[in-house]
């Protein structure tokens, strides 16, 4: 089943939120959580094209459970967070690596390197109802029929209940706004006409294709 969402207000993103991915990015695994945002401009769906920026000559896929906000809130106890969310679906955090890695040296924000327009793919959203456990979802990404991702959610650093009540103490969480819940391990580079697949355990598959710029 598949349901409207709402128009997206905040993208709001996690890092390193599974150990195995912190480590081929060889990081540690995070205190608490990383957050950071894309712009709502970024999003596409499926069907769609990821454009390739001139400005990068790295970019890599990234697969992700993404939650909507249904239900506005702030400070929201652990306990109450998922009854804030009104549906899930698979979405790509499309990174510019060269980027990023260099905003990492010079110890500047990801801004550029995660929010070009077409780097937050978005599939359609399932409601949270018909996900009977969210920490027990297979995410699973294939570029040209190669499986590179395939993770479980139970092996998130933290859950989606946690992200939730963490980034409401940070904004005020309206409904629409969507949660990137970060990325297992083996992502990597994607090249203009590569087909990308993503995969969610009971939601709307998602699939779009990678083009050089205009």
């Amino acid at each position: 089943m598949r349901v409207s969402a709402k128009p997206a207000r905040k993208l709001i993103c996690i890092g390193k939120n599974y150990a195995k991915h912190a480590a081929e990015m060889k990081s540690v695994v995070p205190a608490e959580p990383v957050v950071f945002l894309k712009p709502s401009t970024a999003i596409i769906g499926d069907g769609e094209a990821v454009v390739l920026p001139p400005m990068s000559t790295d970019v890599h896929h990234e697969v992700e459970l993404v939650a909507q906000v249904g239900r506005r809130g702030r400070n929201i106890p652990e306990s109450e967070a998922l009854s804030h969310i009104s549906a899930y679906a698979v979405g790509l955090d499309m990174t510019a690596r060269d980027l990023q890695a260099e905003a990492k040296r010079s110890g500047h924000p990801w801004s550029v390197a995660k929010g070009f327009d077409t780097f937050a793919p978005l599939g359609a959203f399932a409601p949270a109802a018909a996900v009977s456990d969210v920490q027990d979802l297979m995410l699973t990404l294939a570029v040209n029929g190669e499986v590179r991702q395939h993770a479980c959610t139970r092996d998130m650093v933290f859950s989606v209940a946690q992200l939730i009540a963490y980034c409401s103490r940070v904004f005020t969480l309206e409904p629409g706004d969507c949660l990137y819940t970060g990325t297992p391990e083996g992502v990597g580079p994607v090249h203009a006409g590569d087909h990308l697949v993503c995969e969610c355990t009971g939601l709307p598959t998602l699939s779009v294709s990678v083009r050089a710029p205009q």
